[in-house]
């Protein structure tokens, strides 16, 4: 982690994900008629509505296009959803146009070389652990849980924690 990470995840406003990799654990399954099958982690998917309910603004950003991804997405009221997207860059810069909002308050985490010049850019870079040694360089946190089985979630608590919000999150589960 970097000396910084929890001042730069104190800043964030806008939480962005890649999915293969980082919502899942990055193997890709096909059903009998070419469909893709992706297995997502309850445990992140509460830590992203957390993060949600905290006023942190969601989004998705993937290179592939997958219906496992819209009805997933649409299941955690996550609004941005950006498939198909061979230059991250450029959709992330547009995010950050459409929403006004400065790279420094904004956070990714992404898993591998595609996701390097939106990790350069945010803010707050986040990587799972079996990103490759370049990815891990470029990151200000690198979670310890695997990605696609709470990876995400402990970002979305570390940035909750920053923030001073995580015991708030968690009041309405302890009552």
């Amino acid at each position: 982690m970097a000396p910084d990470a929890p001042e730069r995840a104190r800043r964030v406003r806008l939480m962005a994900f890649d999915v293969d990799g980082v919502l899942t654990d990055g193997r890709l399954w096909y059903g009998p008629q070419g469909e893709t099958l992706k297995g997502f982690c309850a445990h992140d998917g509460l830590g992203m509505r957390m993060l949600a309910d905290a006023g942190v603004t969601l989004a998705l950003l993937t290179s592939r296009r997958s219906d496992a991804v819209t009805l997933r997405a649409a299941e955690l009221g996550i609004a941005h959803v950006m498939q198909g997207s061979q230059g991250k860059q450029a959709h992330f810069a547009a995010l950050l146009a459409q929403l006004a909002l400065d790279p420094e308050r904004a956070g990714y985490m992404g898993d591998d070389l595609v996701d390097l010049p939106v990790l350069r850019r945010c803010g707050f870079a986040c990587a799972p652990p079996g990103a490759p040694e370049l990815v891990q360089r470029h990151a200000h946190y690198v979670a310890s849980a695997a990605a696609g089985a709470g990876a995400v979630r402990e970002v979305c608590e570390f940035v909750l924690r920053a923030q001073g919000k995580l015991e708030g999150a968690l009041a309405g589960y302890l009552a």
